[in-house]
């Protein structure tokens, strides 16, 4: 439903051309099903997804080709059915133009579903099996970062969610995907949300949607009365760039400012897009995997602009031809919209869970986007648009000085990129590229350091060790000497003790031999005898003497 809401400001932003009636004369395109399916393993943040599949394997639409790789990553799904032809390295949309492994699938035309499992109703759904269902499905954030949408549903039991934020501006220029999925299929959009708010349990939910966008506001607010959904806020907010980031927006429908370095999640928000939504609606539902999105292709250089739905792993040259193909005035194509998007060196790239937009730039466009940079005059136009309040001037000394501990300063990673610094630079100064080198970097050496902490824990490991085995070694010795020691000193006792009792025996045996029958004592005199026995007393005596 629609009421009156306060709303804030946010610092800075930017004006902009909408150049969004290109792209909105039409309907939303059916699918095509090109020549073959290019799929990277790497398609959201977090950990690439692992192949499950082989060359040659056969599969089928829906089927997973590749498993989640650890927490943050959810699987892949074939979009269509058809054969396993390459698991290869290709490449894939990315500012770097680098290459990656790719599952690559011949389509059969047949376009043949695996079994799905039945409907369910989300109600009868606890919030665990919610986010197990939807993270089974693949979906990410259809926004632009690519964030595994499960995790944002999971708050943790000890964060309550007061708001829970849809992000309907689409604020950047071109770009109509959102707008046009609100149009046509707004009841999928809110049915997801409601979705996503019974998992999360937020206290309110608010639609924020840019005031230039009536017809998908007057959609979404059918949608809520046909559905009979009073719980619900869509908030009309003026068009300022970029009032679609997430902490913009968070700021202009609630006055909450996410801290530096930390998440909506700790003021109690969650934000999410449309297009998550009713992927999210179609995955819980009717067990439906991301195996599409709509996208807009656009710009000057296109003679068929317009919204299609797209499968995912369609290569963008095949799916321009589909569109009708380029004008002769083509200069420069783009990933994304003008402001955040990044330059493709080919068009034989494939479109991914992220991908929301391809902008061709005639020759008029591109001439704007490639003027020569001059130097810095210090103006601080780039500071007065910023809307995370940074100061990019000093940002970009930093990055340019390559001094990557003082540029984390001045908060560089609270920069989101949004290119409004740079649209301003009356030098012409390509600031957010240098933004995004000096992340590069920082993220490198941390790799790097993490790396290098990692051996030297090895290695003082391996010396612990080493040290704790030779004492265990030097205390066995130590032991052994001991017990030999001591057994030496019980044996020279012991061989004592038996060259005595030998002695004795020897005393014993000659005191034997020695002993002789007394004769002719029976008639001795009583002096005789006196003296008889004064020398056997005498001998005793002796022999006690010699024994003691």
């Amino acid at each position: 439903m629609q009421s009156k809401h306060k709303l804030f400001n946010f610092h800075g932003g930017l004006h902009l051309p909408g150049h969004k009636e290109i792209s909105t004369g039409q309907a939303i395109g059916d699918v095509f099903i090109p020549s073959r399916l290019v799929l990277p393993l790497q398609q959201h943040i977090g950990e690439s997804s692992e192949a499950t599949v082989k060359e040659g394997d056969p599969v089928l639409k829906g089927q997973i080709i590749a498993k989640a790789n650890g927490y943050v990553s959810v699987p892949l799904h074939a979009p269509t059915s058809g054969t396993v032809s390459q698991i290869i390295e290709q490449p894939v949309p990315h500012p770097s133009g680098l290459s990656a492994t790719c599952i690559v699938i011949k389509p059969d035309g047949k376009d043949e579903w695996i079994d799905l499992d039945s409907s369910a109703d989300y109600r009868q759904m606890d919030p665990s099996a919610l986010r197990n269902r939807i993270r089974d499905a693949g979906i990410v954030g259809l926004g632009g970062a690519g964030f595994p949408s499960f995790i944002k549903l999971n708050p943790g039991a000890k964060t309550a969610i007061d708001e829970l934020i849809i992000n309907a501006a689409e604020c950047e220029p071109y770009i109509t995907c959102d707008d046009m999925l609100m149009r046509e299929r707004a009841e999928d959009v809110i049915n997801g949300i409601r979705i996503m708010k019974h998992a999360l349990q937020a206290r309110r939910c608010l639609i924020g949607i840019e005031d230039n966008k009536p017809e998908a506001h007057a959609a979404l607010k059918d949608a809520c009365s046909k559905l009979g959904i009073d719980d619900i806020e869509i908030i009309s907010i003026p068009t300022l760039y970029p009032a679609g980031g997430e902490k913009q927006l968070i700021k202009v429908l609630t006055g909450k400012e996410s801290p530096s370095h930390g998440l909506p999640l700790d003021v109690g928000v969650v934000c999410q897009n449309v297009a998550t939504a009713a992927a999210i609606y179609q995955a819980v539902t009717y067990n439906k995997p991301l195996i599409s999105r709509i996208v807009t292709l656009t710009g000057e250089g296109i003679k068929q602009p317009g919204n299609h739905e797209v499968l995912i792993g369609t290569p963008v040259d095949e799916w321009i031809t589909y569109c009708g193909g380029y004008h002769d005035s083509i200069k420069r194509l783009v990933m994304g919209g003008p402001m955040m998007g990044f330059n493709l060196g080919t068009d034989k790239i494939p479109i991914i869970k992220t991908s929301n937009c391809v902008l061709a730039f005639g020759e008029g466009e591109a001439d704007a986007q490639e003027q020569q940079a001059m130097p810095c005059i210090r103006c601080g136009a780039c500071m007065d648009v910023c809307p995370a309040q940074l100061l990019p001037q000093q940002l970009y000394w930093q990055a340019y000085a390559r001094d990557f501990d003082k540029i984390q300063d001045y908060n560089l990673f609270d920069c989101i990129e949004c290119g409004c610094c740079s649209y301003v630079c009356p030098s012409q100064i390509p600031l957010v590229q240098y933004y995004r080198f000096a992340k590069t970097e920082i993220w490198a050496l941390e790799r790097d350091k993490k790396k290098s902490d990692r051996a030297r824990l090895r290695h003082e490991f391996r010396l612990e060790r080493l040290e704790k085995e030779k004492k265990e070694r030097e205390e066995r010795m130590r032991k052994k000497k001991a017990a030999l020691k001591t057994g030496k000193d019980e044996k020279t006792k012991d061989s004592k003790k038996d060259a005595i009792e030998a002695a004795l025996e020897r005393v014993r045996e000659k005191q034997k031999k020695s002993q002789t029958q007394t004769k002719n004592i029976d008639n001795l005199s009583a002096e005789q005898q006196k003296k008889i026995d004064d020398i056997d007393a005498r001998r005793n005596q002796e022999q006690k003497d010699s024994t003691s």
